[in-house]
C-alpha cells in the first residue's frame, strides 16, 4: 500500500528513526500529523525549529537550558556546587528533582558505555565530569546511573578514573530495581534510594 503513496512511505520511514518511538505508534503517529489542522501543524513545526535554535547544553553540567540564559542548576546560590548527582540523561535528572530530597548539582553524561553500539567513555562527558572534579572543588559524586549492565559498567569505569582522587563516591541504594530506569519509577522509591546511597 505505501508504494503506492510515496509521500507516506517517506513519512513513516522518517518517523521509523525516532528512537522510543514503537513501530505500532509510527502509523497512529503519521496520521495524526496528516489529520492536524495546518495551521496547528506550522505551529508544532515552528516550536520544534525553535527549540533547536534555543535550547542547548550547559558547558559544566550538560543539562538542558535556554541559549542566552544561565543553568538552573549551577547557577543557583540554593545549590550545593561540591555535591554531584551523575545521571544518564536529563529524564533520570527530573526522576530526582521529583522528590525534592536533593539540593546538590548534576551531570548528564548524555548516555552510557554500550561497546555493541560503539559508545565509548569518549562519546560521553566523562572527561568533562573528571575536569569538574579537579577544577570546581566536588567533594561528592553520587554515581546515579539506572542499574542496568551498561549502567553498572559506566559507573564503574568513573569510579575507577575518580579512585586517586580525594572525592568521595556513592551511588544509589538498591531501592532501584535493577534492570529499571528511573524515570518510570515513584518518587518515594527514588527518594529513598537516593537518601539510602552508601560507598561505591
Amino acid at each position: 500500500m505505501l508504494d503506492a503513496v510515496p509521500t507516506l512511505a517517506q513519512l513513516i520511514k522518517t518517523l521509523q528513526q525516532v528512537p522510543y518511538l514503537a513501530n505500532k505508534n509510527v502509523y497512529r503517529l503519521a496520521t495524526y500529523f496528516l489529520q492536524l489542522e495546518p495551521n496547528k501543524l506550522e505551529h508544532l513545526c515552528a516550536i520544534l525549529l525553535k527549540a533547536k535554535e534555543m535550547v542547548v547544553r550547559c558547558e559544566i553540567c550538560f543539562v538542558w537550558k535556554e541559549k542566552d540564559a544561565p543553568c538552573t542548576f549551577c547557577a543557583s546560590e540554593k545549590r550545593d556546587c561540591t555535591q554531584v548527582c551523575v545521571v544518564e540523561s536529563w529524564q533520570e535528572l527530573l526522576a530526582i528533582e521529583k522528590t525534592a530530597g536533593y539540593s546538590g548539582v548534576y551531570h548528564v553524561l548524555g548516555g552510557v558505555i554500550c561497546p555493541l553500539e560503539g559508545i565509548g567513555p569518549d562519546q560521553l562527558t566523562i572527561m568533562q565530569l573528571l575536569d569538574r572534579v579537579q577544577n570546581y572543588g566536588v567533594k561528592e559524586i553520587i554515581l546515579a546511573t539506572n542499574q542496568t549492565p551498561e549502567g553498572e559498567a559506566t559507573a564503574s569505569y568513573i569510579a575507577s578514573k575518580l579512585q586517586d582522587t580525594a572525592v568521595s563516591i556513592s551511588c544509589l541504594a538498591r531501592g532501584i530495581p535493577v534492570g529499571s530506569s528511573l524515570e518510570f519509577m515513584d518518587r518515594l522509591t527514588v527518594y529513598k534510594a537516593l537518601s539510602e546511597r552508601r560507598p561505591f
